[in-house]
């Protein structure tokens, strides 16, 4: 388990806090915690405790996990893949969708994990597709001619 780095942590918390337009007074509310504690957290002046960034995650609407990783509290489970970091990194998602995609990421990755023979076995090439010669012929037919629309 890495140390905790609580300055980066504060960082952390504070960029997340104003990317959501919240007051530091909104997120100590919400999060159950004082103002003077959340401050304190945000400037690298305390620890908090894993219960803690659980309720200020959640105030924060981000994922329990992130900010675990980001105290360095957890080690982050994803080995050499780079996908969490590139969905953390992607200014154009929300924190909502962040939080909905490493979800859904995580539970794919613990599917594969549970079964590993799932994951690794080829689809037969006997087997086609059902449906697989149509498909295109009713994407094609489902498409508006732009000849045809009234402008």
């Amino acid at each position: 388990m890495a140390k905790l780095d609580v300055r980066n942590l504060g960082d952390y918390i504070r960029e997340q806090r104003n990317s959501a337009q919240i007051s530091l007074r909104q997120l100590a509310k919400s999060a159950g915690v004082s103002n003077p504690y959340l401050s304190q957290i945000e400037r690298g002046l305390r620890k908090p405790s894993a219960e803690i960034l659980q309720q200020i995650a959640k105030a924060l609407r981000i994922s329990a996990e992130a900010l675990y990783v980001q105290a360095g509290i957890l080690d982050e489970r994803y080995g050499d893949s780079d996908v969490p970091s590139a969905v953390l990194g992607d200014q154009a998602l929300t924190e909502r969708q962040k939080q909905v995609l490493l979800e859904i990421y995580e539970s794919f990755r613990r599917e594969n994990d549970e079964s590993p023979a799932a994951a690794t076995e080829p689809t037969p090439a006997s087997a086609p597709a059902p449906d697989a010669a149509a498909a295109p012929a009713a994407k094609k037919r489902a498409r508006p001619s732009k000849s045809t629309t009234a402008g």
